[in-house]
């Protein structure tokens, strides 16, 4: 299909997000729309995006497909994302609603050739967030007695409103594991996060 060989080659997407916690930027299923509108209408093409939800044993997934049309030819990609069991601070809408988002962002990224192995959930990202890591000096909390994972579990406590969403889940797993590696991990973080957010980490 012509028009779609051509929004693929003009096409940019900017990463319009930011994420505090993990310090990047990042683009969401929005940011695409906004970007390909205008290659639609100059290559008069229509894309429609459409919703399934598929059930497998005790999981759901939500399964996106992106569709685009020049009224002869039509071109789709389907994506997958499954649905946390629970997300703090979301009710179950809320959390259909971003599984879907983020299902619907990696089908147009399969239509539209966009490269995402930069972004937060791929290897990629995870590898180079652990040399910037490695490189940058660790921020430590206040000197404490308490154990690593009594003082994640007080941050977490004290601070619950504070770190909200990603930040909050990702601790409560660590502790709900019990593993000594993601919890010192998510104290450093934790403490790097509220720190940017001007509120030092008293326990």
């Amino acid at each position: 299909m012509e028009a779609l060989i051509k929004i693929q080659s003009e096409l940019k997407a900017p990463k319009g997000q930011f994420n505090m916690f993990g310090g990047y930027r990042y683009r969401s299923c929005e940011d695409i729309l906004e970007a390909v509108k205008p290659l639609l209408k100059q290559n008069n093409a229509e894309l429609t995006i459409s919703d399934d939800i598929i059930a497998m044993g005790d999981r759901v997934y939500v399964k996106a497909t992106a569709t685009i049309s020049d009224g002869k030819e039509t071109k789709s990609v389907t994506a997958f994302a499954r649905e946390p069991l629970a997300r703090k601070g979301m009710d179950e809408a809320q959390v259909t609603g971003a599984t879907s988002s983020y299902a619907r962002k990696y089908a147009l990224n399969g239509l539209f050739l966009i490269d995402d192995t930069n972004d937060a959930d791929t290897n990629e990202y995870q590898e180079q967030t652990k040399s910037v890591e490695k490189t940058e000096p660790k921020k430590t909390v206040q000197k404490s007695t308490l154990s690593a994972r009594e003082q994640l579990k007080k941050i977490v406590e004290k601070y619950e409103a504070d770190l909200e969403g990603k930040p909050l889940d990702m601790s409560c797993e660590a502790l709900a594991e019990n593993d000594p590696a993601k919890i010192d991990e998510m104290l450093g973080r934790c403490t790097a996060y509220l720190g940017r957010k001007g509120i030092k980490v008293e326990l």
